[in-house]
């Protein structure tokens, strides 16, 4: 099993820092719950890493929150007294066994009888559908002591980070690692995992926190106004400048400045900041002295600043500047026990506002969950390649499509980008004992289409992902699956917001030209360039 898989963030090694050895044991965490508040508690399934059976019902046995002593059963009426059965597999499968008569459980499908999850899968992770009403994650968890454990929810407190997953638990502690140290501190993560939170974190519990927190985006600067932004410029010293500028440096002096994007620093810019954390002076434009300052710099990229050195676009010494420290964020498809905890922390958040927080804690047990066991299941499933900004969008957009209402209902559009499956996430094709009509073609097992034809296929379809699936006769969740396990074929989600401003750019917003360019699905580019905060051309 590749540790990939398995570890979900890193932080950067220092001197004499060992290699953590990692854990593993099988868990099942509460993605949903009819009520809220259980998302997230966790059983481990120690016994079933020792070889032995456990049992699952309504009754047995206790899930807990993250580092508390007490816990409960699930307790929901329709999850039946019978048990059902986890044990071990050979080469770390789990296999599930349900009792005649025993609480229905759906992993993608209706299970029968019995299934067994290969490693691979369940290093994914498998939301499971219980009696329709409360959905499990069976997934694996690095085992933390107590102690530790503890640590991490008190600092979880404080730092407003929700979840829980060994990943995030990981972010925490370097946080609190940096909390005595001036060192610059490096932030990586795709686009929308919170690195502006977390800069917001490392300056709150710093000796800085009652001095102020600038934060600028340099992707979202005109390149030719960067340095006179960051580092305040002279009266005359440019056309428009009719009087002395301060800069973000001066204005943040004494506190920390917080670049985003720093991958997107013009080069004059790069020179600049590497002068300023070698000798603490900048100059501002068109000054001849220097002026000294004293700020904590905390950068921040989801670009690979390594590949843009070997490109001649970013300074290697900057680099090594920057990194005084790295914070590794992992993306929300490799947390997924952490997306029910969010869901409902943003949910709580946009219910409050329209005078409906009451959904999360129904009175009657009988009620339909306001959360239906599907759409949490597919919450899990999805990729998220808009990361946590996306879920609280995609979050906003439930609540209020289904206010008023007693449970939510998802869109057709938005159910239909849902669909796609985490990457990394083992499907189990039903295409084979699918029906078929003598009035259509059959359908084709997804093994029968090549790499080369699919590729032809998609962009014979403009790369409208539905369109290609019926032009290939194959389930839409399948062509999702070859997409994933081709080495030629990109998704949005692979895409980094520097490329895709790029290609914006050249194409002056033009969607059509952009998917013709990229090569990806039209549907998902689009979300992608709204996350960023681009208009396409209509």
């Amino acid at each position: 099993m590749s540790k990939s898989a398995i570890a979900d963030v890193s932080t950067a090694a220092g001197p004499g820092r060992e290699a953590e050895v990692l854990d593993l044991v099988p868990a099942l965490t509460i993605v949903s719950h009819p009520l809220a508040q259980r998302a997230g508690e966790r059983c481990l399934l120690d016994t079933v890493a020792a070889g032995r059976e456990l049992n699952l019902s309504r009754n047995a046995p206790d899930f807990t929150r993250p580092g508390r002593a007490l816990g409960a059963p699930l307790n929901d009426p329709f999850v039946s007294r019978r048990p059902i059965r986890f044990t071990a597999g050979p080469e770390g499968r789990v296999r599930l066994v349900i009792e005649p008569g025993g609480t229905p459980v759906i992993a993608d499908t209706p299970i029968e009888r019995s299934i067994e999850f290969t490693a691979e899968e369940v290093a994914a992770g498998i939301p499971l559908a219980l009696a329709e009403r409360v959905v499990v994650l069976l997934h694996l968890f690095e085992r933390a002591t107590e102690r530790a454990t503890e640590r991490m929810i008190d600092a979880a407190d404080s730092l407003k980070m929700v979840g829980a997953s060994p990943g995030i638990r990981r972010v925490r502690s370097a946080i609190e690692r940096l909390t005595d140290l001036p060192v610059p501190v490096l932030i990586r993560g795709e686009t929308g995992t919170g690195k502006e939170l977390v800069a917001r974190a490392i300056h709150d519990r710093s000796s800085r926190r009652n001095a102020s927190f600038v934060s600028v985006n340099l992707g979202a600067i005109p390149r030719e106004l960067a340095a006179a932004e960051l580092f305040g410029s002279t009266k005359g010293a440019f056309t428009s400048a009719t009087r002395d500028r301060e800069g973000l440096f001066r204005t943040a002096h004494g506190g920390t400045l917080f670049l985003d994007e720093v991958g997107e620093a013009p080069p004059e810019v790069q020179v600049m900041l590497l002068r300023v954390l070698e000798t603490g002076e900048l100059y501002p434009v068109g000054a001849d002295v220097p002026v000294q300052t004293q700020v904590r710099l905390i950068a921040a990229t989801d670009a690979n600043l390594e590949q843009q050195i070997r490109d001649g676009r970013f300074k290697a010494p900057l680099l090594h500047r920057l990194a005084g420290y790295e914070v590794r964020i992992p993306p929300l498809r490799e947390r997924r026990e952490d997306i029910g905890p969010l869901f409902y922390h943003f949910a709580r958040e946009e219910l409050e506002a329209i005078g409906e927080a009451h959904r999360l804690a129904p009175e009657d047990p009988y009620a339909r969950p306001w959360l239906p066991a599907p759409i949490a299941a597919q919450l899990v499933r999805y990729a998220w390649p808009g990361n946590i900004r996306q879920l609280r969008n995609v979050t906003r957009q439930l609540v209020i499509d289904s206010r008023g209402l007693a449970q939510l209902r998802l869109d057709p559009q938005l159910a239909e980008e849902l669909a796609m499956p985490a990457r990394g996430t083992p499907a189990r094709d039903t295409a084979a004992r699918m029906p078929t009509s003598p009035t259509t073609p059959p359908r084709r097992k997804p093994s029968e289409v090549t790499e080369h034809e699919l590729l032809e296929v998609l962009r014979a379809c403009a790369w409208d992902l539905k369109a290609a699936a019926d032009r290939l006769r194959i389930p839409r969740p399948s062509i999702y699956d070859l997409i994933d396990k081709s080495t030629s074929i990109r998704t949005a989600g692979d895409l980094g917001a520097e490329e895709i401003t790029t290609c914006f750019r050249a194409c002056d917003g033009d969607l059509d030209a952009m998917v013709a360019q990229l090569q990806v699905s039209k549907r998902a580019l689009s979300r992608r360039i709204k996350e960023l905060g681009l208009v396409p051309r209509t």
